[in-house]
């Protein structure tokens, strides 16, 4: 068994496979950051938090469908045993996610992260959300939010390090990845502090939920998501990918040509490259999701089909004002509004309604103030296969 911290080294690639990663890094960084500062409504990222943790419970073999999270955001709980267990648990990983984003913000909160108690933090904001009855292995042992296991365990081939010997890994750990301080080699550390805090497993249950968050608190406080990308829709999109590296890069060291720590260097180089893949490739297809011309044309077709096909009452002419809504990507006193979209007075409330109805524009109130809407219906025209599953949700209800 592992006991002492030594054994799970190189957690960084030696020189010569560093710069190559360093490259993307720099890559990833630099659109990353023109991503970050796009305006864009709340109402967005609200939709990103359900996605992700749509997609990182599904990764446990424990997600819902999209409009079962919707129901359990208003608290409307199936009366399914599991399957409300399952609502809890994703309302839970959105409620924790978005405070751990408020949290640890800016280059103080990313070194924060980088701690036994942030760990055990992470692990507490998720699980202490939920229930007793919730917390139970499939094992039926307890797991006490925040607590590190106190028992060996084995995972597939691994068997991590003796529980004994857990605070002294995590002190390495969080010392060695928390003092690399070079833009882009943080980036590259991330990564590799990803697979190292799985292969350490502090935890009886959770630890992929939790490694995940982690990852994402840690890109949004170096400023790199704005909340407008995550990681976890990209590893959610190859399952088997992302495990089998996991894993791979646990193995111990190939011969001489496989670095000069305990564990594959090679195996970590190739589970780095995948996470500044995963990562480039998010920030790519969210750039192209937001590009305002096509959004104004995306817009325009869901209304059409709103106003034609369904007959909402939702009417063609609200283009206008509904993409003005969206680049601002602030709120908007509804007179303002209304004047917008050159009416009368009359048809211009009717209007404003049937755009409330069908949650193309959100309101806190009856007479307060509207924000741009991102109904689950509306995702194949507003923001194609950026959530495809919700998209097949909406189709069959």
């Amino acid at each position: 068994m592992y006991s002492l911290p030594h054994q799970f080294e190189p957690l960084l690639p030696s020189g010569a496979r560093m710069e190559p990663l360093l490259a993307k890094a720099h890559d990833l960084a630099r659109q990353a950051t023109t991503l970050a500062g796009t305006r864009v409504p709340p109402e967005l990222r609200s939709l990103l938090r359900s996605m992700n943790s749509y997609y990182t419970n599904r990764m446990e073999g424990q997600h819902t469908r999209p409009h079962e999270i919707e129901e359990a955001l208003r608290r409307d709980f199936s009366r399914n045993a599991d399957l409300a267990a399952r609502q809890r648990l994703a309302v839970a990983h959105i409620e924790a996610e978005r405070a751990l984003e408020e949290q640890y913000q800016g280059d103080p909160g990313a070194r924060a992260l980088y701690s036994v108690q942030a760990v055990q933090h992470l692990h507490r904001e998720l699980f202490a959300r939920l229930p007793p009855k919730d917390l139970v292995t499939s094992e039926k042992e307890a797991v006490i939010p925040g607590q590190l296991r106190q028992r060996e365990v084995r995972v597939g081939q691994l068997v991590p390090p003796t529980h004994a010997s857990l605070p002294t890994f995590l002190e390495r750990w969080a010392a060695f990845y928390g003092g690399v301080r070079r833009g882009e080699a943080t980036l590259v550390a991330l990564a590799a502090a990803h697979q190292r805090l799985g292969w350490i497993h502090p935890f009886i249950d959770g630890n992929g939920r939790v490694m995940r968050l982690h990852t994402h608190t840690l890109l949004s406080a170096l400023g790199y998501t704005g909340g407008l990308w995550s990681p976890l829709r990209g590893f959610a999109r190859n399952t088997e990918r992302y495990y089998a590296l996991l894993a791979d890069a646990d193995a111990p060291r190939r011969g001489d040509l496989d670095g000069r720590g305990n564990l594959s260097e090679q195996a970590l180089v190739a589970w780095i490259d995948h996470v500044l893949d995963t990562c480039l490739d998010q920030v790519g297809f969210m750039a192209g999701m937001l590009d305002f011309g096509a959004m104004k044309e995306r817009i325009e077709a869901c209304l059409v089909y709103e106003a034609r096909a369904l007959k909402s009452g939702v009417r063609q002419e609200a283009l206008r004002a509904l993409h003005y809504l969206f680049l601002s990507g602030e709120d908007m006193a509804r007179g303002e509004f209304k004047s917008l979209l050159g009416m009368g007075d009359r048809s211009a409330t009717d209007a404003l309604g049937a755009l409330v109805r069908r949650g193309l524009l959100k309101s806190d109130s009856p007479q307060g103030k509207v924000r741009f809407g991102l109904p689950q219906h509306a995702l194949r025209f507003l923001f194609p296969r950026l959530w495809p599953e919700a998209e097949a949700d909406a189709a069959g209800a």
